[in-house]
């Protein structure tokens, strides 16, 4: 635990529990460590509900839970489920329910049970798919999201550690179906264990190399962020100022990471753009920064005020989602909308939208004076823009708000893209000496 600290001096920390060996283990280890630290522990028991039995197992596991001492809750997945990614869907409704759980607490810390054998799979399916350096570093140890730090504390842990203390302890677990599902390919490398291990890929071996590889990759998030400090001016309009001559200054690997970072936060996207198209439109850059615009990752480049302007495509900023009544929502993966009630609006009557070119132009006929508004010409259509059944409401980064009630709309929406500029660098997992042998 020390490794993935630091923690309040009572510290509270929420523990995502499936029912499976690993999870239950590490409920019984916090237990004791948070115990001795005059802390508290919460365990988060997700029913994804897909599964008719799956009700009954999360109310087995509170059981067990309750039995030690362990506080609890139990998070239903409810709606409709998709019929394709259903793992994928299934594991961010899971983070989900988990962060806004932890929100709502007030605890900042997350455990999950990721151990070394995970780590082992993960560096193996990344492999499969072509990772780069920071794919195969793995997973981190620490990882600092907007709500949580979720911590990983057993990843140079073995699996069969994880079992041997369960059946000292003399406690029970459940086994999951689809980890025995050779439609994933977890399950596939899982059944593949003794091959792999008489080849010497054991997950000892893996492991190590996700922390060697780690370091690596700690090391070039520090360079990345020391350029992006110096190349590129974030506005709180969601877009940037870059300087494409300390781009080509930098090593190639640092630059390609910084645009890439760049378009993500801009872009609102999950992951960068392919290390080819990333390769060819810093070239691009570097070598005709005066061109008069190109696009990827849903943004556009144009030449700005001596530099380049990194702006989102209004075409591809497409969400329109209604205001949430109790939580802030995230539009377009960039800007953090406020409830409605934290806006004085009624319920179930607001949505968020891009403004659009139609937009601008009834913007401008209602209050000429936004024109005026130091936002750069080709930012406007893509920026957030809140509506109701007369129009538009209030676009805050334009200083626009229509008068409500003899009173000004007034909005606060932040640029808080889910991908930041600079996210925390990755942190490695703790290495045992005996880790090789």
């Amino acid at each position: 635990m020390a490794a993935v600290g630091r923690f309040e001096s009572r510290p509270r920390i929420a523990l995502g529990v499936s029912g499976g060996a690993d999870s239950l283990a590490l409920a019984l280890l916090l237990k004791d460590w948070t115990d001795a630290a005059g802390g508290e522990l919460m365990a988060l028991i997700v029913d994804h509900g897909l599964r008719p039995e799956s009700g009954a197992e999360a109310d087995r596991v509170g059981q067990w839970l309750g039995q030690r001492g362990l506080a609890h809750r139990v998070l239903r997945w409810t709606g409709p489920k998709p019929r394709r990614g259903i793992q994928a869907a299934a594991r961010d409704a899971r983070y989900r329910l988990m962060t806004e759980c932890c929100r709502a607490a007030g605890v900042l810390h997350l455990a999950l049970a990721h151990h070394r054998d995970d780590q082992a799979e993960t560096v193996l399916m990344r492999l499969a798919g072509g990772s780069g350096l920071d794919g195969l570093a793995g997973m981190a140890a620490v990882s600092e999201l907007a709500a949580v730090r979720l911590i990983r504390p057993l990843l140079d842990t073995a699996k069969a550690d994880l079992v041997a203390t369960l059946d000292a302890r003399g406690q029970e677990w459940l086994e999951d179906p689809s980890n025995r599902d050779r439609r994933h390919l977890r399950a596939r490398l899982r059944a593949l264990r003794p091959e792999l291990d008489r080849a010497g890929l054991t997950p000892a071996r893996l492991a190590a190399t996700a922390v060697m590889l780690g370091r690596a990759r700690a090391v070039r998030e520090a360079e990345t962020a020391a350029l992006l400090a110096g190349a590129a001016a974030v506005h709180p309009e969601g877009y940037i100022r870059l300087d494409p001559e300390r781009l080509g200054q930098a090593p190639a690997e640092v630059a390609l990471r910084a645009l890439g970072r760049c378009l993500m936060a801009v872009g609102g996207g999950a992951y960068p753009p392919r290390r080819g198209r990333l390769e060819r439109l810093l070239a691009a850059l570097c070598n005709d920064p005066a061109h008069p615009g190109r696009t990827l990752a849903g943004c556009r480049l144009l030449p700005w005020d001596g530099g380049l302007l990194l702006c989102r495509e209004p075409a591809a900023a497409r969400d329109m989602i209604p205001l949430s009544d109790r939580r802030p929502v995230l539009w377009d993966g960039r800007f953090l909308i406020p409830p409605a009630t934290a806006l004085g609006l009624p319920p179930g009557q607001a949505t968020v939208a891009r403004l659009g070119g139609v937009g601008w132009h009834a913007l401008r006929a209602a209050d000429p004076a936004v024109a005026r508004r130091p936002v750069p010409a080709p930012v406007r259509p893509s920026l957030p823009a809140l509506f109701d059944r007369d129009g538009i409401l209030a676009v805050p980064h334009l200083g626009y708000g229509r008068r409500h009630g003899g009173a000004y709309t007034a909005v606060a929406i932040r640029f808080a893209p889910r991908n930041p500029l600079a996210p925390a660098t990755f942190v490695v997992a703790p290495e045992r000496f005996d880790i090789i042998s």
